[in-house]
């Protein structure tokens, strides 16, 4: 059985029976980890593995570990500098930065890996326009071309580590103050002005392989009416078309306040899937999850299935082997010395993942 489209989370540390019987459902493809369903390295394995056992094909399993101030899974796994510290780096010095952008995609995919997880949502390639709060540090710089670079460099060191990597939020969401987990941003600029600078992270990685993109819950009203991931013009005519973007496209959470322009939860679902999202996620309701699966209609993609089956995690390794690891321990420790040096002036000692 091929894996559907509904991506959802769970509520706890281990499945219950009610749990087990909803991502049983062939419209499911994949679960999202939050915190609250992890308490250790060894409880998360365990739980990955459970999630795993549901399906064959295995279950995608998901979570949100960019780094900084987002990071799930925390105890037991190294603490990454928020994406900023890279860009900050490479205002001094390009290939340092890289390095660094590498190594903490490649740490962060490795230590997942060891665990069991398939991939993370990252990296975020959104411009730090100094405006938006709920982006902030997890962008990597303000220029787009320095974005393109270290995004590129972190992409190629989580592929290094058997994991694909998920741009966000396309077109772009520095550009707004408003945070689409609560409200629904409008950004009034021109597709001209966004092609000449949000959107070229996106082009350039687009081209260069980026196996999935998310769109933002935002408006661009000067473009289209409807938020990005509703929208037809910004999944398919301009990210496929235009682009040649060959990728899985995820959804955003639909739970968001930023998607509740498009209705119901299964109105939503019934939206982004039209408008050209091969995944959708729906987190925290799970009685408009269920709305969903009761009524979404199963369309059979054959596209669909390959772009997720290139979801799945390679190169397992197992935990204990990660401190025996000569890279592993370059890196880690190329990454505290970043986060103790406020300047990012230190020197790249030993090999590493390069």
């Amino acid at each position: 059985m091929s894996l559907g489209p509904v991506m959802l989370d769970i509520a706890g540390t281990a499945l219950d029976a009610t749990e087990r019987e909803r991502l049983a459902h062939p419209l499911v493809g994949g679960v999202i980890l939050f915190a609250r369903n992890f308490v250790d390295p060894d409880q998360l394995a365990a739980l990955v593995a459970e999630i795993h056992a549901v399906r064959d094909p295995h279950l995608l399993v998901a979570v949100d570990q960019e780094g900084g101030r987002v990071q799930r899974f925390r105890d037991g796994f190294t603490l990454l500098p928020p994406p900023r510290r890279y860009g900050e780096v490479h205002d001094t010095d390009p290939e340092r930065a890289r390095q660094l952008a590498y190594d903490g995609a490649w740490v962060m995919a490795r230590e997942l890996r060891s665990v069991g997880v398939d991939f993370s949502f990252a990296p975020v390639l959104d411009l730090d326009h100094g405006v938006s709060s709920v982006i902030g540090d997890r962008a990597l710089h303000a220029d787009p071309a320095v974005v393109e670079d270290l995004g590129q460099a972190f992409v190629h060191g989580m592929r290094a580590a058997g994991m694909a990597a998920v741009g966000k939020h396309y077109p772009g969401h520095g550009g707004i103050a408003a945070d689409s987990h609560h409200e629904v941003p409008e950004d009034p600029r021109t597709l001209e002005a966004l092609r000449g600078r949000d959107l070229r992270p996106f082009a350039h990685l687009a081209g260069n392989g980026l196996p999935a993109v998310m769109p933002a819950h935002v408006i661009y009203p000067e473009v289209d009416r409807l938020p990005a991931g509703f929208s037809h013009f910004w999944l398919q005519t301009l990210l496929r078309e235009w682009l040649g973007f060959q990728g899985l496209i995820f959804s955003d959470d639909l739970a968001m306040a930023g998607a509740a322009v498009a209705g119901t939860p299964l109105e939503r679902a019934r939206a982004a899937r039209a408008a050209g999202c091969d995944v959708i996620l729906h987190c925290n309701d799970i009685a408009g999850a269920d709305t969903i699966l009761d009524g979404l209609e199963h369309t059979d993609d054959p596209l669909a299935h390959v772009r997720l089956a290139r979801m799945h995690g390679r190169h397992a390794v197992a935990r204990g082997e990660l401190a025996r690891d000569p890279d592993w321990r370059s890196a880690v420790h190329r990454l505290a010395a970043l986060a103790e040096d406020p300047t990012g002036d230190l020197a790249l000692e030993g090999g590493g993942p390069a």
